[in-house]
């Protein structure tokens, strides 16, 4: 079945494509690096990964294999001799592609592919979003208390006389702002130290 071949086509015929393709993946090989269109780009990550699994295994008929696809014989000796060694201990996953926008001439999405470096050990993973949601949890609790603590404040005038009622709640909403500021200062310094 031809069920999903029709994935990478770049509007050229095979041999056009292949042709591109080793052109892309032997500049990627002795440069590192490089500038190119995003859909070219996600056609050579493959295409490229395919190569370093090749240069892994190292065999005879592999190198031949990678031959027969890069047709550069500077470059692949550069790939089994020498970049080999940094991918010897990565499972997988041997490019990275950024986005840098759109092509002024044409609008064009831009990318750069770049052979990831053996030190590189990528993006650490994500924090969950729990544990922020507990911290604001605790940072929205802590000025229920104060108004609690406001209101208890506002009661026991009105017992002792009325005109200490006219007089206490207006200083008491005075300083209620002030309270909810320092409670709403102290979790953030919390936060920091839990970070």
């Amino acid at each position: 079945m031809r069920h999903l071949k029709h994935r990478h086509e770049l509007g050229v015929k095979k041999a056009h494509r292949m042709a591109l393709m080793a052109n892309l993946a032997c500049a990627l090989i002795k440069e590192g690096r490089i500038k190119t269109t995003l859909a070219k780009a996600k056609a050579l990550r493959p295409f490229a990964e395919k190569l370093v699994t090749l240069a892994k295994h190292g065999t005879l008929a592999d190198r031949r294999l990678a031959n027969s696809k890069l047709r550069n014989k500077e470059a692949l000796q550069l790939l089994f001799n020498e970049k080999v060694e940094e991918f010897k201990d990565r499972p997988g996953g041997y490019t990275r592609i950024y986005k840098i926008g759109n092509r002024l001439g044409d609008a064009a999405e831009m990318a750069i592919i770049e052979l990831i470096p053996a030190a590189d050990e990528g993006y650490g993973k994500r924090k969950k979003k729990k544990a922020k949601k507990a911290a604001k949890k605790t940072v929205e609790e802590k000025p229920v208390e104060v108004e609690v603590a406001a209101e208890a404040e506002i009661e026991e005038p009105e017992a002792e006389g009325e005109e200490k009622k006219t007089e206490e709640p207006v200083a008491d909403a005075e300083e209620a702002p002030d309270a909810e500021a320092a409670a709403e200062e102290e979790p953030p310094a919390e936060e920091e130290t839990k970070q």
